[in-house]
């Protein structure tokens, strides 16, 4: 080996050992992406969850709703028919009135399950907003790991950077799941 080899040598050794560093901020840099993209995920997947858990018990509630508006028209009719007849003995009038009672405690209660169920729905919207933000946090996040990855491959930091400003987009996202109401 020549002398001028070896000093090319030594020059590429040092430029190797001063991107080296600068490979090690990189690939973590990218560890801590990949750790933000798990935590995203994880709180996409709860919030997807809570919002099939609020549509069944919105769906619940309406049936409730359906049952009790069935069930007092039903006795709407029953005391309708009550009052047609031509003559009412004093327990059928007596019985007519229980029922009339009864319709307009279900018609309270009618409101109160309506606005249960109302709220249920109102909590499923809420659900799937935060949801949506997660999703778009996670993918932005995602974009950034590859391209910072790319950087390994091409030692253009151009990449690294592109990366690290649409990841900080992405957990911006992700984290304005906290303003959403």
């Amino acid at each position: 080996m020549e002398a001028h080899e070896i000093h090319e040598f030594a020059d590429q050794m040092k430029e190797s050992a001063e991107g080296g560093e600068s490979l090690k901020v990189i690939s973590l840099a990218i560890s801590i992406l990949a750790v933000l993209v798990a935590l995203v995920t994880v709180s996409g997947h709860r919030s997807h969850t809570e919002a099939i858990l609020m549509q069944s018990r919105a769906a619940d509630q309406w049936n409730e709703y359906q049952a009790q508006k069935i069930r007092m028209n039903n006795l709407s009719v029953t005391v309708d028919l009550m009052t047609l007849q031509p003559s009412l003995s004093p327990a059928a009038v007596a019985k007519r009135e229980e029922y009339k009672a009864h319709i307009q405690k279900w018609k309270a209660n009618l409101a109160k399950e309506q606005q249960v169920a109302e709220n249920y729905e109102h909590e499923c919207e809420h659900a799937e907003r935060k949801a949506l933000r997660y999703d778009l946090g996670e993918a932005l996040i995602q974009i950034a790991v590859v391209l910072s990855s790319i950087t390994l491959f091409t030692r253009n930091r151009a990449y690294f950077l592109l990366g690290l400003g649409i990841g900080a987009v992405g957990i911006l996202v992700a984290a304005s799941v906290l303003l959403v109401h």
